[in-house]
């Protein structure tokens, strides 16, 4: 089973022994990039999100796919056509792609992704997807990225892209709030007891979508 973001989530549950401080900080670390498609009125009908994984998560998941035997990072067609998709594979009912739209505080449902490129660069894994939804204004739009358990530590430093005059503005999580609700969250789990924190949406960017030209 290839290590797909979430495979290895489930793998949080296995380590349960743990003492919980181990889920307090990411395990995999994920850049982004984002590219809305939008109509003539403006309205979001899709995207494409590249995902790139870090060094070791990616030597793992190749690893464990049993591909580039000689460890070269230099995949064969054939190994590529394989590796296309694979962590598209483990998709349980309720995720959703730690992919989150908002728009007048109410979410926008996303279809299922489907595979759309896959690259091996520099020891890292590139693997991209698309994904539709109904036609839904940009003006307004809220967008986060995030993991819930924070295992995955996703950034956005591809950026987020769209047709003009549409814009995002990208706003960073704020650590120190991020870790005082943290600690909020520990405060309330018994010190005998072990929990997986639903941590992530503190620790994610915040993108707003914007179409109206400023004054």
């Amino acid at each position: 089973m290839a290590l797909t973001p979430a495979t290895m989530r489930l793998i949080i549950a296995l380590l349960a022994v743990l003492p919980l401080p181990a889920f307090a900080h990411p395990h995999m670390f994920v850049d982004s990039r984002l590219d809305l498609t939008l109509d003539a009125d403006q309205n979001v009908t899709g995207l494409t999100l590249s995902w790139s994984y870090d060094e070791f998560s990616a030597l793992l998941i190749l690893e464990d796919m049993g591909l580039d035997p000689d460890g070269d990072a230099q995949l064969t067609e054939a190994e590529l056509a394989r590796l296309k998709g694979f962590d598209l594979i483990e998709w349980p009912e309720g995720f959703e792609g730690d992919l989150y739209f908002y728009r007048d505080g109410v979410q926008v449902p996303l279809d299922h992704p489907q595979p759309s490129a896959i690259a091996v660069t520099d020891g890292r894994i590139t693997a991209s997807h698309t994904r539709s939804l109904t036609p839904t204004p940009a003006e307004g739009l809220q967008i986060l990225q995030y993991d819930p358990t924070y295992y995955v530590a996703y950034t956005l430093s591809g950026g987020v892209h769209l047709p003009t005059p549409c814009r995002a503005t990208l706003i960073p999580a704020d650590p120190d709030a991020a870790t005082q609700a943290l600690a909020e969250e520990l405060k309330k789990v018994p010190e005998d007891q072990f929990s997986i924190l639903e941590i992530g949406v503190h620790y994610a960017e915040d993108v707003r979508i914007t179409c109206n030209a400023p004054s």
